[in-house]
């Protein structure tokens, strides 16, 4: 994902500096060497890991950086933007989501549950753009949850280097014990917890996918990001009460729609306050397409030609030719 920042940033004349994030260092420090040897000018990609309250804060703060741009959590995102007001700074932000999977009663429902696990799941559900809010037209609720509780069951638990893995462990104690508490906090507010809520018998920070239903949409884990391999399945009765549902939240970054009607289809993805949409799939994300959110999720675009405009300011020169000058 640095490579969303820094390779339009250096195609488009920038030097760059890329402070990754705290814990994960290790492939930024990989690209910049692969820099280094690939004949980029020393001193424009450099990587620079620490502690984003102090690096980062300094980083952004400083006079000589004119740009900033940010994948993180939300309120990384707000204290970003505040220090970088009073230079007005230019900034862009991919941040935090809680992101929609609407199923509706003439979808192939069976495939939409099938697919849905991994559009939470993946990556152990440390993925901003996961589909955590799982929406299910109540005439197939019954058939849904069936088939994703048991494809969620299903999913292969170990060791990320394995091929036949499909989830591995959290990237550290802490956030498992803090996504342990919001599966805690769900069981408070009245849901099921219908699979997970375990730590698999793994060296690591490991920790089942869990499937939670029976809570209202306005429950803390149906809205709050929780960054961990947790879904919240809700029924809705009609279309409009899907989009409502979708819409409500903070957030606005991605989401899917399974539905076989084309008109119901553009009607919802127009409706639905989200930077990336996909119908009948869980693929969002694609080099040559622009990805970024609404709302609380951010502004600017990741990815395609759209990417570019993130490191370049427009300029017009105006020339007088009066006179033969």
């Amino acid at each position: 994902m640095a490579c969303w920042k820094v390779a339009p940033a250096l195609a488009t004349g920038n030097a760059v500096l890329l402070k990754p994030a705290s814990l994960t260092p290790l492939t930024a420090l990989a690209l910049g060497q692969l820099a280094m040897e690939a004949g980029v000018p020393a001193g424009i990609l450099q990587v620079l890991p620490g502690r984003g309250g102090e690096i980062g804060d300094y980083l952004v703060s400083h006079r000589l950086v004119n740009k900033i741009t940010l994948t993180g959590e939300t309120t990384t995102g707000a204290h970003i933007v505040k220090l970088a007001a009073d230079d007005i700074k230019r900034v862009s932000l991919e941040l935090g989501g809680k992101s929609p999977n609407i199923i509706f009663a003439d979808a192939d429902v069976d495939a939409a549950a099938k697919a849905a696990p991994m559009a939470v799941f993946a990556n152990t559900g440390q993925d901003c753009c996961a589909r955590s809010r799982v929406l299910v037209e109540k005439s197939v609720y019954d058939q849904f949850l069936k088939a994703f509780v048991e494809a969620t069951k299903s999913i292969k638990i170990g060791d990320p280097l394995s091929d036949s893995t499909q989830v591995g462990p959290m990237v550290s104690a802490r956030q498992r014990e803090n996504v342990e508490k919001y599966i805690n906090l769900a069981k408070k507010e009245g849901g099921r917890i219908l699979c997970g809520d375990n730590r698999p018998q793994e060296p690591g920070y490991y920790l089942a996918p869990t499937v939670v239903d029976g809570l209202d949409s306005s429950a803390r884990v149906c809205q709050e990001e929780i960054f961990g391999p947790v879904a919240c399945v809700i029924p809705f009765e009609s279309e409009q009460e899907a989009i409502e549902l979708a819409n409500d939240t903070k957030y606005g970054l991605s989401g899917s729609l399974w539905t076989t009607n084309l008109e119901r289809a553009l009607r919802v993805a127009r409706a639905v306050r989200t930077g990336v949409l996909s119908v009948n799939t869980n693929s969002s994300v694609y080099v040559e397409a622009p990805f970024g959110g609404f709302k609380r999720s951010g502004f600017g675009r990741d990815l395609g030609m759209e990417a570019m405009q993130l490191y370049t300011e427009v300029k017009n020169v105006f020339i007088s030719v009066k006179d033969g000058h």
